[in-house]
């Protein structure tokens, strides 16, 4: 069995923030509240290279996470965000912020 970290955002509105992730490559792959009206905790993975937890409980995560991703084209995510492309020592990366104020770095992937 592979191990994997998955990092796990604090997030208000679990719906809003997964649309958001939607737009950097992630799909839904389930949703979990231990009664309809509680907190949402969704899991989203982007093809088998990522996975990203989003929670609504208060307890889970602090606000304003970070988490890196590499992706093998960092201009097409520049593109869809309309943000700079930042030349750093290591290559370039795009500085993102999803509607909560989680803040991902989106980096290019190792050639």
């Amino acid at each position: 069995m592979a191990s994997e970290a998955i990092p796990v955002l604090r997030v208000t509105d679990a719906e809003r923030a997964s649309a958001w992730y939607e737009r950097l490559g992630f799909e839904r792959e389930w949703e979990h509240r231990f009664e309809p009206s509680l907190p949402a905790f969704v899991a989203l993975a982007r093809g088998g290279e990522a996975r990203v937890f989003l929670s609504e409980h208060l307890g889970d995560a602090r606000p304003e996470g970070l988490f890196y991703l590499r992706v093998p084209d960092v201009s097409a995510v520049a593109r869809e965000f309309d943000a700079e492309v930042v030349e750093q020592p290591w290559g370039p990366e795009v500085h993102l912020a999803d509607p909560d104020g989680n803040h991902v770095r989106v980096g290019a992937a190792p050639a």
